[in-house]
């Protein structure tokens, strides 16, 4: 029987003698700290391989919501497609439960425990094929490329630099005054922990004219 300990800041899994340890990302002031009827998926960060990456999914069940943990330390390059490939046997499963939801596992370094980030309709793309701008709308890219180095583009093609400390400064400024949708894309470089520091800001900015899409994606 397996028997898992959950630490702070790490997760560390004993598993038939053998030890790993999970680094989880840190976030602030989670806007969800409890979940019932859960299984566990862990994506390693394994200095060992190649691709410095090791999925364990064994305890996962279909019925159940999942926690995806993942090492912070993991590049979106590594993490992204094992991630796919869990949603996409989720959804795929014949014994699926409506209601059952995806979250990220992480570390509430203001609680002292654990938080969640949601992600179940998050659909992500590794490049353009499938995804497409809703015309209708005013729209906007948020380009990531490192937390310090953002570029917004707007739907008529302006390029607007900026950083994380003036991200929701610069967003209000452009946007205002008309309803947007944003689409967020990410440099595949960033460990999961910017990924994750990134989403929990834009979940908390205050802006109610603005829409953040579902369709995200990862790029080199």
């Amino acid at each position: 029987m397996k028997k898992f300990i959950l630490l702070i800041t790490i997760l560390i899994i004993f598993s038939c003698g053998n030890e790993k340890v999970l680094e989880l990302p840190q976030i602030e002031h989670a806007k969800i700290t409890d979940i019932k009827d859960v299984s566990h998926a862990y994506l390693f960060y394994d200095e060992s391989k190649a691709d410095s990456v090791e999925l364990n999914r064994k305890n996962l069940i279909s019925t159940t919501n999942w926690l995806i943990n993942v090492d912070k330390r993991l590049t979106l390059k590594q993490a992204i497609p094992h991630i796919k490939y869990l949603q996409d046997k989720k959804a795929n499963s014949s014994h699926k439960k409506e209601g059952v939801k995806n979250y990220f596992t992480c570390n509430d370094i203001n609680i002292n425990n654990l938080g969640f980030i949601e992600f179940t309709d998050i659909a992500y793309f590794t490049d353009e094929k499938g995804y497409n701008h809703d015309l209708k709308t005013n729209h906007a890219n948020i380009v990531f490329l490192n937390q310090n180095d953002i570029r917004i583009i707007t739907s008529d093609n302006n390029v607007v630099q900026t950083k994380k400390t003036t991200l929701a400064k610069t967003i209000m400024e452009l946007f205002e005054l008309k309803e947007t949708l944003l689409y967020l894309e990410f440099n595949d470089s960033l460990s999961f922990q910017d990924y994750i520091t990134i989403k929990t800001l834009m979940s908390k900015l205050d802006l109610e004219n603005i829409e953040i899409s579902n369709h995200e994606i990862i790029f080199n």
